[in-house]
């Protein structure tokens, strides 16, 4: 069994793939060609925003959105240790702080009351992380922000697709950013990213830091550096489009039946139950891509175990909080963030990608439930 399924999709794509990556052999732009042009097009018409600045990775996406936003020396930045490295790193790298704040524990996003408790006179910044597929509450955070006047980065690296009350992830606070890594909802053949925005200054400046820092050849007005997409990624990314749709009904159709069998075999969801197995919660007002679909367990490394004699994978998505990672541990201290550490104790996540079979998906609580 697979954890991520892309020879399937690979397989459903080849020839549009192959004729669009031809396409571009033949014209020869493989930097900032017609591709990717066309695909912020497509991309910024779906999220319903005005602007999409394709970049080179997720990580750039956050790095050119606080660049952007003149995020430096001095500055903090809100955001969670429940998520990956990225999302503190880039703030870190600008020479800010990632001040964490803890996590609500049935969504696992940021907790917005945690959030306006946090906000200090360096605050520059929220950035709260659309977790395992499913948006943060966005519009409390936003009210947050509002009344501080602070922009919102929105990490979308793990939730293009999902929509929250109606609108959809990215498009949903001053930046949107995510990631077109390959095991991603939607993902391409390498790394890529995109920037959302509907403020034409910030979106003037995000493609400008993007590419060297210029607003016309040779003109450097900012500090940049050199985030642009590939062509070639942008002409996979393309193809990925037209099934897209279909691949986010797919996964919420996994998602649910997985935990309409699970239910079935006793588990509970993780918003009625603190102990045993516990699936996702998602909120009414939301939908999910199930970037993935993360479970908490009791003693989780005996029932990996379990999983794993039955050839079924796993994955641990994270292990350790950020704040309790070396690189990091001097922004906060490690134990302000109690539901961070008890997620990251007890969370693992099954396989899951559009094409997983409703007779795997048996075999995986079967498996989970047995003796």
């Amino acid at each position: 069994m697979q954890f991520i399924d892309l020879k399937a999709q690979q397989a459903r794509i080849a020839a549009d793939v192959e004729a669009r990556i031809q396409a571009v052999l033949e014209h020869g732009r493989y930097i900032l060609g017609p591709e990717v042009t066309a695909l912020e097009a497509r991309l910024a018409d779906d999220v319903g925003v005005r602007h999409c600045i394709g970049v080179a990775s997720g990580t750039d996406a956050l790095l050119v959105a606080l660049m952007a936003l003149d995020v430096g020396p001095g500055d903090e930045v809100i955001t969670t240790p429940f998520t990956f490295v990225a999302t503190a790193e880039v703030i870190a790298l600008l020479g800010a702080s990632p001040k964490f704040v803890d996590i609500d524990p049935v969504t696992y996003n940021i907790d917005p009351a945690q959030v306006a408790a946090a906000i200090g006179p360096k605050t520059r910044a929220i950035m709260p992380v659309s977790l395992y597929g499913q948006c943060a509450d966005m519009d409390a955070i936003n009210a947050v922000a509002d009344r501080h006047r602070l922009p919102v980065i929105e990490d979308a690296a793990q939730s293009y697709g999902a929509s929250y009350r109606g609108r959809r992830s990215c498009g949903l606070s001053t930046i949107g950013c995510t990631s077109f890594f390959p095991s991603k909802p939607l993902g391409a053949y390498g790394d890529g990213g995109a920037c959302f925005t509907d403020d034409d200054a910030l979106a003037a400046r995000m493609r400008q830091v993007m590419n060297h820092g210029q607003d016309q050849r040779y003109s450097h007005p900012r500090l940049g550096l050199n985030a642009r997409l590939d062509t070639l990624q942008a002409a996979v990314l393309l193809a990925k489009l037209a099934i897209f749709p279909d691949e986010v009904e797919r996964r919420a159709a996994v998602g649910n039946r997985y935990t309409e069998l699970l239910h079935a075999r006793g588990a509970r969801s993780v918003a009625a139950a603190k102990d045993g197995l516990l699936t996702p919660y998602i909120a009414p007002d939301r939908t999910s891509v199930f970037a993935q679909y993360t479970l908490q367990a009791d003693h989780r490394d005996a029932v990996i175990a379990k999983l794993k004699a039955q050839d079924i994978p796993t994955a641990v998505h994270y292990p350790i909080p950020l704040n309790r990672q070396g690189a990091y541990a001097h922004y906060c201290c490690p134990d302000c963030t109690p539901n961070a550490d008890r997620a990251a104790a007890r969370v693992l996540s099954l396989p899951m990608h559009p094409y997983l079979s409703a007779a795997d998906a048996e075999r995986v609580a079967d498996a989970l439930m047995g003796g």
